[in-house]
């Protein structure tokens, strides 16, 4: 099954109304890392990021509808082969519907702030007008 119609437009991404409670926990509960992205970055950028968003059978860290864009921050608990994996695939679905997935880890996001930040203004200068 196509995730795109054949014009080139994008489907409705799914929205799992049965993650909303988690997601809200998340919100949160976020981690240190979460919260300085959020508190010190995209908060302040001009599109609109939503924290915590239900898509499809996941809770995507951050979404930017505008740029089609996910971004993930993980934690030392994805670093082992299964989550390694779960992670790929999860990639990939999210991919199937037209998004873009860039990951950063924990340390990236305390220790390389800056460097974290060009990068996703750098994508995001990629995927909008």
């Amino acid at each position: 099954m196509k995730n795109k119609q054949a014009s080139g437009t994008r489907t409705h991404l799914p929205y799992n109304t049965r993650l909303k409670e988690r997601a809200r926990e998340l919100r949160t509960n976020a981690t240190p890392a979460e919260r300085k992205l959020w508190y010190e970055f995209l908060r302040f950028c001009p599109m609109q990021w939503h924290r915590q968003k239900p898509l499809a059978h996941y809770i995507v860290d951050f979404y930017c509808s505008a740029a089609q864009l996910v971004i993930e921050i993980d934690g030392d608990s994805h670093y082992n082969e299964s989550s390694i994996e779960y992670d790929r695939r999860r990639t990939q679905v999210l991919e199937s519907y037209g998004l873009h997935v860039i990951r950063f880890t924990n340390l990236d996001v305390l220790k390389n702030f800056g460097g974290v930040c060009s990068k996703i203004t750098e994508v995001l200068n990629e995927r909008t007008p």
